[in-house]
């Protein structure tokens, strides 16, 4: 056996420590991503022990961030994001620009220069893609108003981020050669010229993606998916998520992350685009779990003792004066006070793209070594207060529901995209959850026996085909009190339980036996212990889809002219 195997060391060690911590987090009753940092600090250079690789680390993480993008990007289309861009793009311009600003006026009261000011802003200016999508789907709020502005928003910041790290070098140059010779016409020529390529290529990948990306990676799904092998379709989605990241960021300049999304993004326009997604989840929550280990190794616990009020007001420009700037902008445009205090929250963290501006920063020589720790030392900071501000925000909830709902002047100016939930009048009816392959299969035969039905689907394009069907569609989270009142769980006979994620389909079917102790619940499951999770949750009937399969196979082969002949003697 080879003893020096440290891809081996850093995954096993990462994942395994994560693992601990996280469920102890849990059990302590605060966030898992608490116990991924601490099983990073733990693995990391500044803590006794065992030291995983600070070079493939962050590789790693890296590939959680392109899976988690792509999976983001199949939630959204292009109609969504064209739909914000009013919002999206001055709206997150602006708040770079104030936090920049004051990233600059702290750095400049810590003897720093403006070059080195620049950079330190910029890096706080930048939330995390992770840490931010993980927020918005543990909420369900990915396609809601609110998510597409959040995604938007961060989309936005990625693109200006791009052109912050081509533009570095440059500008590092510059700044040197003024200093030294007083000029800088030329470099300033020379910087506009990198600007412009910079853009030009952003646009060759937007364009190639848009005219020959929409038919090419549908087409090779398709074409996969009709050889059978789950094998080589998984492989397929891999490759297109991680291939198309990869040759965005090799041929364009664009991040990986900008990459994979737009990968996503066209696959979502593919009927296949929900199986490719259950595909890509386990790879993706794996390696987003060694990006939060990747950020607590970077952690040095010393720096709180050594600059305490330095790291405080590091984590204060985070945490409030980007809310604070990102609050009021979302209010500026009208927009409700709930949607602006939940971008405010999304965008109260720094991440990847900071760590990045950092070490490119230090490495041209215009951020010195103590602001690239500062940086690392916010971003943990803020990446473990950001549960605290959702939190919040969750007991603000009904408060924000009582004063917007009799604002009605303000309802009507912020535009808001998300459905208004009306209640149904059905009695005696079933009640569907999801309307992807499973589900669509269930409703067509619920049809068949001419049975009431209510379809809840939390996803915007397979509601629109339940609708388009001509059944009665609900768009939300079923697991919501507010859905469990207005789909009359209380008066339904049936709940179907057609979604694939055994976790929140255990949340429903606990919801919905509170709710209604005599109603029949019907869920699928993968594997037994899936089958004893819901079945403990109060679930009457849960199908493995490998054991009915099976069974269907022997009671049509016996049923087949020939096929149950007598038993031979023994």
């Amino acid at each position: 056996m080879p003893h020096h195997t440290p891809l081996i060391a850093t995954v096993v060690g990462g994942l395994v420590l994560a693992f601990i911590l996280g469920a102890i987090a849990n059990r302590l009753r605060i966030s898992p991503l608490v116990g991924y940092l601490m099983a990073g600090v733990v693995v990391g250079p500044f803590t006794p022990g065992f030291v995983a690789d600070q070079a493939l680390a962050p590789e790693l993480a890296e590939l959680g961030v392109i899976l988690l993008m792509f999976g983001v990007g199949m939630h959204f289309s292009l109609k969504d994001l064209l739909s914000v861009k009013t919002i999206a793009i001055p709206g997150a311009i602006a708040q770079i620009g104030v936090a920049t600003l004051l990233g600059i006026g702290l750095a400049l009261a810590m003897g720093w220069g403006l070059g080195a000011g620049f950079v330190f802003g910029l890096a706080l200016s930048v939330a995390s893609t992770v840490v931010l999508l993980r927020a918005l789907q543990e909420r369900h709020m990915i396609e809601s108003e609110r998510g597409r502005i959040a995604v938007g928003w961060l989309i936005v910041e990625d693109l200006a981020m791009v052109l912050a790290l081509v533009l570095l070098p440059p500008l590092a140059t510059l700044m040197k050669d003024g200093a030294e010779t007083g000029g800088g016409g030329l470099g300033s020529s020379e910087l506009a010229m990198v600007l412009l390529i910079t853009l030009a290529k952003v646009a060759a990948f937007v364009a190639l993606m848009l005219i020959v990306g929409r038919r090419v990676i549908p087409w090779l799904l398709h074409y996969i998916a009709h050889t059978g092998s789950r094998e080589l379709f998984r492989l397929a989605v891999l490759a297109i998520a991680l291939g198309v990241a990869y040759g965005a960021a090799m041929l364009f300049g664009v991040s990986f992350a900008l990459g994979a999304f737009f990968a996503g993004m066209i696959l979502a326009e593919s009927e296949l685009s929900h199986r490719a997604a259950e595909e890509s989840l386990p790879l993706r929550d794996a390696f987003a779990v060694l990006f939060f280990v990747s950020v607590g190794m970077l952690f040095d616990p010393g720096i709180l003792l050594r600059d305490p009020l330095p790291v405080l007001a590091t984590f204060l420009i985070i945490v409030v004066g980007k809310s604070v700037a990102a609050l009021a902008l979302v209010l500026a445009f009208r927009h409700k006070l709930s949607t602006a205090l939940t971008i405010a929250a999304s965008l109260a963290q720094i991440g990847e793209f900071s760590f990045i501006l950092a070490a490119l920063g230090v490495d041209v020589g215009l951020l010195p070594p103590q602001g690239r720790d500062l940086i690392v030392t916010g971003a943990i900071l803020s990446i473990l207060a950001n549960p605290l501000f959702f939190a919040l925000l969750d007991r603000l909830k009904d408060w924000l529901e009582k004063r917007e709902g009799k604002d009605s002047l303000a309802e009507d100016k912020a535009k808001v995209a998300e459905e208004e939930l009306v209640p149904t009048v059905l009695q005696q009816h079933a009640v569907l959850i999801g309307f992807g392959r499973v589900g669509s299969l269930v409703a067509e035969a619920l049809r068949r026996e001419g049975r009431p039905l209510l379809v809840i689907e939390e996803r915007q394009k397979l509601a629109e085909q339940a609708r388009a069907a001509g059944y009665e569609t609900m768009l939300g989270n079923a697991a919501s009190a507010e859905m469990i009142l207005a789909s009359n769980i209380v008066g339904a006979r049936w709940l179907f339980v057609a979604i694939p994620n055994a976790f929140e389909a255990g949340q429903i079917v606990q919801q919905a036996r509170k709710a209604n102790p005599a109603l029949k619940i019907i869920a699928r499951a993968h594997a037994d212990g899936e089958v004893e999770h819901l079945s403990q949750l109060g679930a009457d009937l849960i199908v493995m889809g490998e054991r009915e399969i099976a069974r269907g196979m022997m009671e049509r082969a016996f049923q087949m002219p020939g096929g149950n002949p007598e038993p031979a003697a023994a």
